[in-house]
């Protein structure tokens, strides 16, 4: 697999999706069409139900969506919640406020993970593919920056880290 590289900021997503003809806008999105853009990226995916599964980076990832419901969850586990203190509780929901950005930690079924929901016939392919880097992302800053990866303040080297594998994603997705 490609090492990964940095991810675009926020700035330059907003900015290529305000220059987007009414000509250009995607399909809504749907369980196929999703299912189509995850399994360019991970031919192995597998699906079951309203569920699919699959890998990026060595990364596993769970996307769950209800179309009836309108919303689609996209979530990579971290690690089991027993044992969690308070005071790691407290970092997690800092950084869900300034660094996780549109990905979040959040506990259920005894894990902590990392998630991304959002409305499903609005999600965009671009979208989709920035929730999966950036739950990738809060699961392997976890205990370090606790970041989404998407932005980056200051002179650091963040903004490197995960570009390659987004330019890397999009060409598989390119022509979905």
């Amino acid at each position: 697999m490609a090492s990964t590289a940095a991810f675009l900021s926020c700035a330059t997503l907003a900015t290529a999706q305000e220059n987007e003809t009414p000509d250009a806008l995607e399909p809504p999105m749907t369980m196929v069409r999703m299912a189509e853009i995850i399994r360019a990226i991970d031919p192995e995916a597998q699906a079951a139900g309203n569920a699919i599964q699959f890998i990026i980076d060595d990364i596993p990832i769970v996307v769950i969506a209800d179309p009836g419901a309108n919303r689609m969850r996209a979530m990579v586990p971290i690690r089991s919640a027993e044992g969690l203190a308070a005071d790691e509780l407290m970092r997690l929901m800092q950084a869900n406020f300034d660094t996780a950005l549109d990905a979040r930690y959040a506990v259920a079924q005894g894990r902590l993970w990392g998630v991304f929901i959002h409305p499903l016939s609005s999600l965009e392919k671009d979208q989709l593919l920035s929730a999966f880097i950036q739950t990738i992302n809060v699961a392997r800053t976890y205990g370090q920056t606790y970041s989404g990866g998407a932005l980056s303040f200051g002179g650091g080297d963040s903004n490197e880290i995960y570009r390659e594998l987004l330019d890397e994603l999009l060409e598989k997705g390119e022509a979905l």
